[in-house]
């Protein structure tokens, strides 16, 4: 529509004429989206984007809807004549007009309210805690996603498919609870299939937004930056527990893209990129097989294999897909979702790590060949909470390629990047009272942070603090979830709201909880309050989860496959996982130690490193001793085990 009728001059005459027109970025503004999102879904059916909402002065709707061509067509009203139509009821029958807002507006206020207030009597009939009930819950949404699975091409559904990373986090846990299930298989053919196909940018790395078919083959070629960090981390934990080196290959390649082009001077990271580029989505992406073949025989210079560049090209052409006919309107998109690279390494007689090593060299160069075209365009905003799940992801990455055979250079570059993104936003995204802001762009800025705000940087933080052990990261950690309990927790029907107290009041107040492309911000608030409780061992973290779950339990029982995250919130909270102290100095032999603890897939584990400073705000760290060598501390089922000191004592005790 942006092209179509919003930029359109006839359009425009009838928007200024009748209307005062805004143009709300959903990004910046997800409490405005999220509450006239309501209001389309309660009066046509259903939702999507671009939202369309026509409102009275004060703000009330009185018609929505979605996608409108500029012109009626195919049985589908359009634009012109919406306008206008509204323009003439608008003169004509102002006081209906305002009175159907008006009832609309009690009508969807009452049908809110009544949803909390009976997931609230729910939650207090409910017998017994998450201990009781989250198990079968557990149960219930693993066969609900093992009956929608893909076996052919992985995910889930019908399209479009979504990667959707925490449905993938879900079952990796389900799989180490319940080994004889499919979970993991489900899990390893989704990761391969994304990998293979044309939402993997396999010139340029990064993945796109989602497949527009089942085969993962066409995208919709915007980047996000939450996917790619939700992405990073479940290729990461997959590498940990199935020592693919694939997977590690794969999330490397993504923090390279990201640092490469996503990241800001400042240390913040960026929103997205666009699909479109000179007005065209994808032209960026795609390639003719003319195009591919004329690239490589003029750069490719590769001697080593003793073929002749013509037949080095073709043997790219097989191994990524490209045709003549393409698979994209002509044209084509590198994919190996269709070809099967040993055979065609066995044709040409060459190992299937020469053919990875020539497919990178061509890669490299369809990759400054592409960089001279017209790049999509890219949304330079800083929101603090994508940039709290990249944390997260770049901190996975320094606790999870210590154990690859990675340059420690690289790690290191990781973990600079991570820390330099939260140095970002406690110089720049914070109020001179403590309070987070939401959004940065250009030196301005603006929007009090909302819950994902917080939820999101609270997470990345403990994931940091986990990688480098600096008591910093952990104390703003809990000062930002305490500061999260006084502005967005409701005290009388539990859960958080997804607006601060203290931000602008709107028709609603709106509470998120689905886990959609991105897990909400209630169910990561779940796994932080479980990952505080287990790391202080403070009981007031234990209460305040418990009551999240109660909070949950209806949703999660109507539907588990949409609230992943939360369950593996639950999933952490009701584990026996171990509990790892470090006490010692942050030095060469932690990092031993953490080589051990990374090196396998430990998800219900806790670290916590007692460096000297940490009982000041964390008091049952006087229990262990700090001494000049780092002893290891493992608590498993409520027993504590006499420390070890080296590394392999470690890891004898660990496997035990």
């Amino acid at each position: 529509m942006e092209r179509e009728s919003f930029e359109d001059e006839e359009v425009a005459e009838i928007l200024n004429s009748g209307f005062i027109a805004v143009k709300v970025d959903r990004e910046e503004r997800p409490d405005i989206d999220h509450m006239y999102m309501t209001y389309c879904q309660a009066m046509t059916g259903s939702g999507g984007w671009p939202l369309t909402v026509i409102l009275t002065p004060d703000k009330q709707p009185f018609f929505a809807g979605t996608y409108f061509p500029k012109h009626s067509q195919y049985g589908r009203p359009g634009l012109v004549d919406v306008l206008n139509r509204i323009i003439q009821m608008w003169q004509e029958e102002k006081e209906k007009v305002v009175d159907i807002a008006s009832e609309l507006y009690e009508t969807i206020a009452k049908q809110y309210n009544q949803k909390k207030q009976v997931s609230v009597r729910n939650g207090e009939k409910a017998e017994g805690n998450v201990s009781v009930w989250g198990k079968g819950v557990i149960n219930k949404c693993y066969a609900m996603m093992e009956n929608s699975f893909d076996p052919d091409y992985g995910g889930f559904g019908k399209t479009p498919k979504f990667p959707s990373p925490h449905n993938l986090g879900f079952l990796l846990r389900y799989s180490l609870e319940e080994p004889q299930s499919r979970a993991l298989t489900i899990v390893q053919k989704t990761l391969d299939c994304m990998a293979d196909g044309g939402i993997w940018d396999h010139i340029g790395s990064g993945f796109a937004r989602y497949s527009t078919d089942r085969y993962w083959l066409v995208p919709h070629f915007e980047k996000m930056l939450y996917d790619n960090a939700g992405l990073a981390f479940i290729y990461l934990e997959a590498y940990q527990l199935l020592k693919r080196e694939r997977y590690a290959q794969v999330a490397s390649d993504i923090f390279k893209y990201i640092l490469r082009d996503m990241t800001s001077p400042e240390g913040g990271f960026y929103s997205a990129e666009d699909a479109d580029s000179e007005g065209v989505e994808g032209k960026y992406y795609v390639w003719s097989k003319e195009e591919v073949i004329t690239t490589l025989q003029r750069n490719l210079k590769v001697t080593q294999f003793l073929l002749k560049e013509e037949k080095l090209s073709e043997i790219y052409c097989e191994a990524y897909g490209i045709s003549e006919e393409g698979k994209f309107e002509g044209k084509n998109i590198p994919s190996r979702i269709f070809s099967n690279w040993e055979e065609i390494a066995f044709r040409h007689n060459i190992t299937i790590d020469e053919l990875q090593q020539l497919l990178n060299v061509c890669n490299q160069l369809l990759f400054n060949a592409r960089e001279k075209r017209i790049r999509p365009a890219k949304d330079d905003k800083i929101l603090v909470s994508w940039n709290g799940l990249m944390i997260a992801a770049l901190s996975k990455g320094v606790q999870v390629l210590t154990n690859q055979n990675t340059a420690e250079a690289e790690r290191q570059s990781l973990l600079l990047a991570a820390e330099k993104s939260v140095n970002f936003i406690r110089s720049q995204m914070f109020t001179g009272t403590g309070r987070l802001l939401a959004r940065y762009r250009e030196g301005e800025t603006q929007y009090s942070g909302y819950l994902d705000d917080y939820a999101f940087l609270i997470h990345g933080l403990l994931e940091l603090y986990t990688a480098c052990g600096k008591p910093e990261y952990l104390k703003l950690a809990i000062k930002l979830q305490e500061d999260q309990e006084h502005l967005f927790r409701d005290e009388s029907e539990g859960g958080y709201y997804f607006t601060g107290a203290d931000a602008e009041e709107l028709l609603l107040r709106p509470k998120e909880i689905y886990d959609g492309a991105m897990p909400s911000g209630n169910s990561v608030s779940l796994y932080n309050l479980a990952r505080l409780w287990k790391i202080t061992g403070e009981q007031k973290w234990q209460e305040l989860a418990e009551k999240q779950c109660k909070f949950l339990r209806d949703s999660l029982q109507n539907y588990p496959p949409g609230y992943t995250a939360s369950l593996q919130g639950i999933q952490f909270y009701l584990s026996a996982g171990d509990e790892l102290v470090l006490s010692g100095p942050l030095a060469n032999q932690t990092s031993q130690m953490q080589s051990v603890i990374f090196e396998d897939f430990r998800p219900f584990a806790v670290i916590t490193y007692n460096e000297g400073t940490l009982a000041e705000f964390i008091p049952r760290m006087t229990d262990y001793p700090v001494s000049e060598k780092v002893e290891a501390y493992l608590c498993r089922n409520f027993a504590c085990r006499e420390p070890v000191n080296n590394p392999e004592m470690l890891k004898n005790l660990l496997n035990q």
